[in-house]
């Protein structure tokens, strides 16, 4: 999937090379499949994160949408032309991106990117998304993979989804788009945030920091940890029930931070989800479950965070219960279930 994504990457680059379009940065696999488990038995759906750097001449800006103290934020991103005038002659004679577009749009035949993938001022996800679709089908029979392969393009809005058959499997890659934050494994992203999400708000997403935090337990765990097997098993249960996927990735996450690594050895299997089961009762219990990486001082140190999410207080996934006594007992009652 990887050398797939990388293979469209690279192609695309070469023939953008000489546009003011966003510059695509090296694809980041992230989720269930690039973390070792997979709780649905259908079609699996690989997700790789794009990031994007302004090109030439540009800035990108940051922009908070709503509530800055949520949980999943919304931002905008705000592109502006660069001043590219020498200090002494700021708005004078040099030509730059700010103070002569039109200039630079003649000598060079290329729009900038507020002319093309924008909405206003601010990058448009809707026609980010159809940009690099387009770019995908003129570029698939360049791929040394189209020899083997067939690509649909399937219809999203805010994600590139593609499936490949070859007569006997077949698999879906789901490429979003993000702007890192300040140099971390914290990204905005063209994921969708509700059931509409405006085209110009970009969520914030902290899935890249969970599959280092993944990869990272896999270089320290025993060989035959079973962590996987038990987040895979208890999802797959628990599917249709009152908790949700990432609530018990959360609470499995939690427990690796917290437990010695030989605790998760194989033949511990049956310990282990026990310990997972009373851990989610407790948070049950509590209407307390915190987020694993908002406010998480104590990562491991290759995870990188922006200061305003490692020093944010902790967010409660369980909120929802804590304010609505109905939705507690069912969760409750879900859980005496199974």
């Amino acid at each position: 999937t990887m050398g797939l994504v990388n293979n469209f990457t690279s192609v695309i680059r070469r023939v953008l090379g000489r546009t003011f379009y966003p510059v695509l940065e090296q694809p980041i696999g992230f989720g269930s499949a690039f973390e070792g488990w997979n709780a649905s038995k259908e079609e699996i759906v690989y997700r790789v994160l794009v990031p994007l750097t302004p090109p030439l001449g540009h800035i990108f800006y940051l922009e908070y949408h709503g509530d800055r103290h949520r949980l999943n934020r919304n931002f905008r991103i705000l592109v502006g032309l660069e001043c590219r005038c020498p200090r002494e002659q700021q708005g004078g004679h040099a030509l730059c991106f700010r103070h002569h577009p039109d200039v630079i749009r003649r000598l060079t035949g290329q729009p900038n990117l507020l002319d093309t993938l924008c909405t206003g001022s601010y990058l448009d996800v809707h026609k980010t998304v159809r940009w690099f679709c387009a770019l995908v089908r003129a570029s698939w029979r360049r791929l040394p993979q189209s020899r083997s392969w067939d690509l649909t393009v399937l219809p999203s809005k805010r994600s590139c989804n593609l499936r490949l058959t070859n007569g006997q499997e077949s698999f879906q890659v789901r490429i979003l788009f993000g702007v890192q934050r300040r140099n971390s494994d914290i990204f905005v992203s063209s994921r969708t945030h509700g059931v509409h999400t405006p085209r110009t708000v970009w969520p914030e997403t902290y899935t890249v920091a969970e599959t280092r935090f993944f990869r990272h337990m896999a270089s320290q765990a025993p060989q035959d940890s079973s962590h996987l097997k038990c987040l895979q098993l208890l999802t797959g249960v628990l599917v249709h029930k009152e908790f949700s996927t990432h609530a018990i990735k959360t609470v499995v996450m939690r427990l690796l931070h917290t437990l010695p690594t030989s605790h998760w050895h194989s033949k511990y299997f049956l310990l282990q989800l026990s310990d997972i089961l009373e851990q989610l009762r407790l948070s049950l219990e509590e209407k307390r479950l915190d987020h694993f990486i908002v406010g998480n001082q104590s990562l491991p140190q290759e995870i990188r965070l922006p200061p305003d999410i490692e020093t944010a207080r902790p967010l409660n996934l369980f909120h929802r219960l804590a304010q609505d006594p109905a939705a507690h007992s069912q969760a409750m009652q879900a859980y005496c279930d199974l």
